[in-house]
């Protein structure tokens, strides 16, 4: 546990540290552009901030190589993690970073993604089974061919999805570095049932993961100073899907005395984590689509913008966002350790999407209910952008006498003429 808490903590310094030197990076070389119609904030702020992250990953993943309990385990998995993970990450950062500076073809793109997720199989970082109930015949293996394709699948949805929701301060940020606290809990249940050295390597990604997303967010949480960009969208994302394919190949048989279905434990908690962006994704997809655009078209139908639409401040939207993602997340990791019937998960699910439409409700102001004011009307009701009033002072304080008398005030309350205290000088 020590071991865990260390590696996020240096890998949260690192990136903390780095920020502020990206940061002046990031205006040098101009990449901090202009006010689109989609974006929410008003003022050009910086890029890039993927950079610091990524130089968080790589330290935090360096020393837990050196760790005595989590470096055997990396070493023991026969992937070689660190390396494949530095790697895969530096060319999807140098392919955000391209992207965030010059802008790049959407298909361009998609292609370093492929590439990056390539990296990770040719390091053997890929899916070897499927895991399945006992009743359905217990987990299935895949072939390489298969199993290549379904992990550069795994890495390029959950990229995709990461980068879609990355669109308020704190937001991408703030949701993986939720998503890695519930895949680090998974894993540290079920090594207690189970040995293996999978599942200490995804603890210790996952930790690298959360220290890498804690060190960013102190700098992009609203109002942010810099943005991550798709430079760490998209490492964030491909670290997430990583730990995702590390963690996934669990042999049922020997969970099924944690659960009454197993088949929870392998299957849906990966989902449990990416659900939030995966709705995002999966809606703008068909939003896009339906409208006879390409499904990586920008627009403003995202989640975020529409929480903001209907009169939630910037940082509420993104709090409700963050609470939604725990709850499910976390709810399903609980179920995962205590037995409980099956009709309790979807029951949970309800009850999450119950959470998450109450709390996104619009705001209702005043007496008598009156709805909250259009966006455009309502700014940001997280603090007085300039400030308080100056004080007024009494009326009989030398401050107020040293005034001068407004205009046409040349007489006392009793109807005597009073010398002016300052004469004109015309």
């Amino acid at each position: 546990m020590r071991e865990y808490l260390f590696m996020a903590l240096i890998a949260a310094a690192v990136t903390y540290l780095l920020v502020p030197l990206v940061r002046r990076f990031a205006i040098r070389i101009g990449a901090m552009p202009e006010i689109r119609e989609r974006d929410v904030h008003t003022t050009p702020t910086p890029r890039l901030g993927g950079l610091a992250m990524y130089g968080g990953l790589v330290v935090g993943l360096l020393l837990a190589g050196q760790m005595t309990h989590s470096g055997e385990a990396l070493a023991g998995t026969g992937a070689n993690p660190v390396p494949a993970l530095i790697i895969a990450g530096g060319l999807i950062t140098f392919t955000g970073f391209l992207d965030d500076w010059w802008g790049m073809d959407a298909l361009i793109k998609l292609a370093g993604q492929i590439a990056a997720a390539g990296v990770l199989v040719f390091f053997d970082m890929r899916l070897t089974s499927i895991p399945l109930p006992e009743s359905w015949g217990g987990s299935t293996s895949l072939d390489y061919t298969l199993s290549t394709i379904i992990t550069i699948l795994v890495v390029v949805v959950t990229i995709n999805a990461v980068n879609f929701v990355d669109g308020l301060d704190g937001l991408a940020a703030g949701i993986v570095c939720i998503a890695g606290m519930a895949t680090w809990a998974y894993s540290i249940i079920i090594s207690q049932d189970i040995t293996g050295s999978n599942i200490t390597a995804t603890a210790a990604i996952a930790a690298v993961l959360i220290g890498s997303c804690l060190g960013f967010l102190p700098h992009n949480f609203h109002p942010a100073k810099i943005f991550m960009g798709d430079t760490g969208a998209m490492l964030i994302g491909l670290v997430l899907a990583s730990s995702i394919v590390t963690v996934t190949p669990v042999d049922t048989s020997a969970i099924v005395e944690m659960n009454k279905f197993p088949v929870l434990l392998p299957l849906l908690v990966p989902a449990a984590v990416l659900v939030l962006p995966l709705i995002d994704l999966i809606t703008a997809v068909v939003r896009r689509t339906s409208q006879g655009l390409s499904p990586f078209a920008p627009d403003r139908g995202h989640l975020h913008h529409r929480l903001m639409d209907i009169g939630h401040s910037h940082r509420r939207s993104v709090l409700i966002m963050y609470a939604w993602t725990f709850l499910f997340s976390f709810g399903i990791v609980g179920m995962s350790r205590v037995g409980v019937p099956v009709l309790l998960f979807p029951a949970v699910i309800v009850l999450a999407l119950a959470v998450l439409v109450l709390m996104a409700l619009p705001r209702w102001r005043g007496r008598g209910g009156a709805h909250a004011a259009p966006r455009d009307n309502n700014p940001d009701d997280d603090g007085p952008p300039t400030g308080p009033m100056p004080p007024i002072p009494p009326e009989d304080s030398p401050v107020r006498r040293q005034q001068p008398p407004p205009d046409g005030a040349r007489a006392s309350a009793e109807g005597k003429p009073v010398i002016p205290a300052f004469p004109s000088r015309s």
